[in-house]
């Protein structure tokens, strides 16, 4: 007669401790979008290059950010960091510094002279670029990075487009733009200066296999104000371009008004007390919470005592005096005249109220759209006509640099493809890592470092940098910030609240792998994983 329970189970055998049939659900690892890259108009891989960067390893986050954009160190200073407004950090504390650690890479990157690596192979197509602004440059160095000759035409004396006459060097000092610059031409594409385009198709004509034109915003919109004859009444994009390029610098008097609530609007008051002005007012005719410029910008200009007066508008320029009229918000807020007025000193009248690119030289080319001032493109950034690819300012989208070197790279890839008869397709991307699916307690509580300023009183009297850089230390300390948000970094966390043992190591830096044997699909893992790259799914 055979024993009661004739199997005996040996509790050290594998079998015995088999538990994978109870399971409902099963964790998987995954790979999320963190919310940062989503939200970077230049495509960056943020999350991978603070990796590198919270190691040490400064020239591999470099390296990294050029895959996407050559300019880390212009855009450490000017980009107005979308990736940090939709950091899953803020929720924690304060968002991730990357803006910061950005610009530390970047200044480090011109410090140690690191370059660009040489396309591996050449091409033999030859692309025009119509423009040496930050569109056309990143495109052209994509481009050349692909292995095409690259020519680039500027209608200007210096390269940079809108960095260099838009952006006043207190804000991006003018050796750092040169010196991101010089990477790209060193590279081998070639840029010819006070190179005006204005037959598109005398140039299709020249030979070259594909054209992209990025010709910047640099003509300032006007408004009709009734002005006396002495008035004096400038636009701010001819004005700070003078400033950049003119040894005699504009006399702009004691008083100056600027009219306007952009960033350029900003720039131009600044500007002006740097220049001499006693007295610099903004005038804008909505309420602060209106304004496009940003935050930080207007607090900057506060603080060197630049007058902001909101709610106003001007009807009548002189000599010497302005007629200002005083507005009020209806009932859906906006505003509305009311008949009061008020007199203001001023010497002279900046109007920022916007820009727009000339496209003169694309009003005859046959296939090519232009709607209010820009160029239609399809997915592609390719015009109506056939090899003509157009980015940046000229094209519907918002103007910024870092919009426009995101145009530039994705640019070159369409043309690129075009080139070798091919449809660039982007990879599908993955979901994002909101930030509902973090696990914070494992975050401690770290202060977002603040990158030094210069006081205010001291720099309205110069065109010294405002905004200083971190130095190491801190730079590593932002860098480690970074949560991961929806990818493993390795913590060991699953692998030691695991119940049954059943994470198990794949090797140093290459994450975890589940035995599916021996899980039950409790889920405490995913509980437990700080950046959600673990999730469950039902059992199949």
């Amino acid at each position: 007669m055979q024993k009661p329970f004739a199997i005996t189970l040996d509790v050290g055998s594998s079998l015995a401790n088999q538990t994978g049939s109870w399971r409902t659900e099963r964790p998987v690892y995954v790979d999320l979008l963190p919310p940062c890259n989503q939200a970077c108009p230049a495509g960056e891989n943020i999350q991978q290059w603070l990796f590198h960067a919270e190691e040490g390893s400064y020239e591999a986050a470099w390296r990294q950010i050029v895959q996407d954009n050559p300019f880390p160190a212009i855009m450490g200073r000017v980009c107005y960091h979308p990736c940090q407004n939709a950091c899953n950090r803020a929720e924690v504390d304060e968002a991730v510094g990357i803006n910061a650690v950005e610009r530390f890479l970047g200044d480090e990157a011109i410090r140690q002279g690191w370059s660009f690596e040489p396309p591996a192979q050449l091409t033999g197509k030859r692309v025009l670029v119509i423009g040496a602004g930050p569109s056309g440059l990143s495109a052209a160095y994509h481009l050349r990075r692909m292995g095409h000759d690259v020519i680039i035409r500027e209608s200007g004396p210096l390269v940079g487009g809108m960095m260099r006459f838009g952006i006043p060097s207190y804000r991006l000092p003018r050796d750092i733009l040169d010196a991101e610059v010089r990477r790209i031409t060193d590279l081998g594409v070639q840029i010819e200066l006070n190179s005006t385009v204005t037959d598109l198709e005398a140039a299709l004509a020249e030979g070259f296999d594909a054209i992209f034109t990025a010709v910047g915003a640099h003509i300032g919109k006007r408004a009709y104000i009734p002005a006396g004859e002495s008035a004096k009444i400038l636009d701010a994009v001819s004005y700070l371009r003078d400033v950049e390029t003119e040894e005699d610098k504009p006399m702009l008097g004691r008083r100056v008004v600027v009219y306007g609530g952009g960033n350029t609007a900003i720039d131009a008051a600044r500007t002006a007390k740097r220049l001499g002005a006693e007295e610099a007012i903004i005038v804008y005719r909505r309420t602060r919470d209106k304004m496009p410029a940003h935050d930080f910008e207007v607090e900057e200009a506060l603080e060197e005592g630049i007058l902001l007066k909101w709610l106003s508008t001007i009807k009548h320029v002189d000599d010497g005096k302005m007629v200002v009229e005083k507005m009020a918000l209806d009932e859906t807020g906006f505003p509305q005249p009311t008949g009061e007025f008020e007199e203001l000193e001023a010497d002279s009248l900046v109007l920022a109220l916007g820009q727009e690119a000339d496209l003169t030289f694309l009003e005859d080319v046959e296939g090519i759209e232009i709607n209010d001032g820009v160029v239609t493109v399809d997915r592609s950034m390719m015009t109506g006509r056939k090899g003509v690819f157009a980015g940046g300012d000229m094209v519907p989208a918002e103007r910024t640099v870092t919009v426009a070197v995101g145009h530039g790279k994705k640019a070159a890839r369409h043309i690129d493809a075009y080139l070798r008869g091919t449809a660039y397709q982007p990879a599908a991307k993955h979901p994002v890592a909101t930030f509902d699916k973090l696990t914070t307690w494992y975050y401690a509580d770290a202060p977002h470092q603040q990158r030094p300023h210069l006081e205010g009183a001291r720099r309205a009297s110069t065109f010294d940098e405002v905004v200083s850089g971190l130095d190491e230390r801190t730079a590593k300390f932002e860098a480690r910030r970074c949560m991961s948000c929806g990818n493993c970094f390795a913590c060991d966390n699953c692998f030691g609240v695991c119940p049954d043992n059943a994470v198990k190591k794949t090797g140093i830096g290459k994450g975890y792998e589940i035995d599916y044997d021996y899980c039950k699909g409790c889920g405490v893992c995913v509980q437990e994983c700080p950046c959600g790259s673990i999730e469950m799914v039902p059992e199949t």
